[in-house]
């Protein structure tokens, strides 16, 4: 994973060690050496993440952190205080102006790159959410959301635990506040997730009757618990642990002993953040869905494209990173409106759409272009890539008839695609639409039932 990370320390030897670190991981740096550097740097190219000393001369990081989170602008992008303060008081403190995460100098270099990867992935999924709604602003059509400022509120916390004493303790911790159940098994905590509707659950990872990075990992790939915030509790040193747990997509951690204010204050940063992807998702999924949807497939419509394909390829722009689109366009599809109808045409197209969606990928963009044309728009993708995957979705309608509601049941049909990219950066968007339409015209006049990418 490639991510930006701004490095902010009044000392030189500290970020040039940082930076020669995280280089060697094959992240970007940036540096600033005190905290006004640090926000202007912020407001000229927006980091994946900064890792920000707390005793600098002038503005402490903790006044930093602050302002951060209060711009609008800044306010998702994640920040670890990377200090020699040790205390409870100390990461209370940064939590408490908005900070990530707390490690104490001399950092161990397993726990800063496992945590620096799972905040800029937590990162990019609301990037994605942040893109679509910015697309559904442009067009009128919703609000933004609120930024992290908003104080949260109570939440429903499960916490997993099969020591009575330590789920008594989390309890009165907690219980002035928010809602908080407690399981200790593995076949309970699967069935209340699925039954329930909590904002975080906690799962202490020193369990005895069954492991808990299972349980995570079980977690993880249920659609009830895929957008809940799991906190982790942990063995003080028990590195490997929480390396597995943050690779996993585990939000945050505890360390035994556990802090009661520490504990407060990770919860309460974990509820604001869900809650902001929570009114993320509201708006692009539930806001936007009339307005950007083709009813006939459930896939995007060509408004929604065209106004959406500007922001990806401006980001793909601004970041240096390969963008492909992809045309399609089922062959004779006139023949088959003119011989069965359009009741079975509209059939035809729903499978078809239901196919694109089996063979692309999670952050790509499908959409009905028109008519009998579809688009896909595939960030991170280079032609080769956008090809091979072209290729799967033509021998798929290709050697897999269309199921149609009546005589003969099923019909034989195929597509052509135009495929274009933005490898080189600089094209814009209408002119990788005009490339990938060449592309697609060359397929049909070469026969049909092709794949063609454009040369430029």
């Amino acid at each position: 994973m490639t991510a930006r990370v701004l490095v902010v320390d009044d000392i030189l030897s500290n970020v040039k060690l940082l930076e020669a670190k995280l280089t060697a991981e094959y992240f970007e740096v940036l540096t600033a050496f005190n905290g006004q550097e640090c926000l202007s740097k912020m407001e000229q190219v927006v980091p994946d993440i900064v890792l920000l000393d707390v005793m600098m001369p002038g503005m402490d990081g903790f006044e930093v952190c602050r302002r951060i989170k209060s711009n609008p602008k800044t306010a998702h992008v994640p920040v670890v205080m990377v200090t020699a303060l040790d205390q409870p008081s100390d990461r209370v403190a940064g939590l408490d102006a908005g900070a990530d995460d707390f490690l104490t100098k001399p950092v161990d270099d397993a726990a800063l790159f496992a945590r620096v990867r799972s905040l800029v992935r937590l990162k990019m999924m609301t990037d994605e959410l942040r893109m679509r709604e910015s697309t559904g602003q442009g067009m009128g059509l919703i609000d933004p959301a609120e930024t992290f400022t908003e104080n949260s509120q109570s939440g429903r916390i499960l916490v997993i635990e099969d020591r009575a004493e330590s789920v008594a303790w989390f309890s009165s911790a907690l219980s002035p506040n928010h809602q908080v159940s407690s399981v200790d098994t593995f076949e309970e905590t699967l069935v209340r997730v699925k039954g329930g509707d909590f904002d975080l659950i906690v799962v202490s990872l020193g369990m005895r009757g069954f492991d808990g990075l299972r349980l995570c990992s079980q977690l993880r790939s249920l659609p009830e618990g895929r957008h809940v915030p799991i906190l982790v509790v942990v063995s003080d040193g028990d590195r490997r642990k929480l390396t597995q747990a943050l690779e996993m997509g585990v939000n945050d951690y505890l360390t035994r002993p556990v802090d009661k204010n520490e504990l407060v204050a990770r919860v309460r940063t974990q509820l604001r953040k869900k809650r902001y992807a929570d009114r993320l998702r509201q708006n692009v999924q539930l806001s936007l869905e009339m307005a950007i949807t083709d009813q006939l497939t459930g896939l995007h419509n060509r408004r929604y494209m065209s106004r959406h394909l500007d922001t990806l390829v401006s980001s793909a722009r601004k970041n240096g990173r390969p963008l492909a689109f992809v045309i399609m366009d089922i062959d004779f599809f006139k023949q088959v409106n003119d011989t069965y109808g359009h009741d079975i045409g509209d059939e035809v197209l729903k499978e078809f759409a239901n196919r694109i969606g089996a063979n692309v990928r999670g952050i790509d963009l499908a959409c009905r272009y028109g008519g009998e044309e579809f688009v896909v728009v595939m960030p991170d993708t280079d032609t080769s890539f956008a090809y091979s995957i072209s290729e799967r979705l033509r021998q798929s309608i290709e050697t897999t008839p269309v199921k149609i509601s009546r005589s003969p049941h099923v019909l034989n049909i195929t597509i052509s695609i135009g495929i274009a990219s933005l490898e080189n950066g600089d094209a814009s968007a209408e002119a990788l639409l005009r490339r990938a339409d060449q592309a697609l015209y060359r397929a049909k006049r070469s026969g049909r039932n092709k794949v063609v990418a454009d040369a430029a």
